[in-house]
């Protein structure tokens, strides 16, 4: 009986034994899973702190430079309606532009009043040159403003145009 009792035993602990990795297969995979969540929740936790931290901190940082600098007092410079014939195969197009430009300070506009025909010129070469296709196209539009905005820059040497806005913009 002794011998058959200690197989037993010895069958007892081979099959505790092949159990033990089975357990061992799913500390892992959970281990890691709870390793995740962690990270995830340290991560968000770290977010939410930076993002109300500098929300206050900046905010402070806001009034401390308003109080610090004056206010920036926008000037803009008008132009005269632009009437041109667009490029196009298909017939006769027009087109109306009426724009103001934007400029970091009012020396730039005196200095655009003295060569405005020279940027009326650079600026009717630019839109006649253009298609109705260009035109129509909202992208087309903002390369538009971005190059009129760069001709009117050659001749603004005590400042520059910030931006380009249309005031009307019609295509016949």
């Amino acid at each position: 009986m002794a011998v058959a009792e200690k197989d037993k035993k010895d069958s007892k602990d081979e099959n505790e034994e092949e159990q033990v990795p089975v357990k061992k297969k799913g500390s892992p995979l959970k281990g890691i899973i709870i390793g995740v969540v962690v990270l995830i929740l340290l991560a968000g936790t770290g977010g939410a702190a930076y993002f109300f931290g500098s929300k206050s901190g900046a905010s402070g940082d806001v009034k401390k430079s308003a109080e610090q600098t004056k206010p920036q007092i926008v000037v803009f410079y008008a132009m005269e309606p632009f009437i041109v014939n667009l490029i196009d195969n298909e017939g006769e197009r027009y087109l109306k532009v009426v724009m103001q430009l934007e400029l970091t300070d009012q020396p730039v506009a005196e200095e655009l009043n003295s060569v405005k025909p020279k940027l009326r010129d650079a600026i009717l070469d630019l839109l006649s040159a253009k298609t109705y296709k260009e035109l129509t196209d909202p992208l087309g539009k903002q390369r538009l403003r971005d190059e009129i905005g760069m001709r009117a820059n050659l001749y603004a040497t005590k400042g520059k145009v910030t931006k380009v806005y249309f005031t009307e913009f019609v295509i016949q």
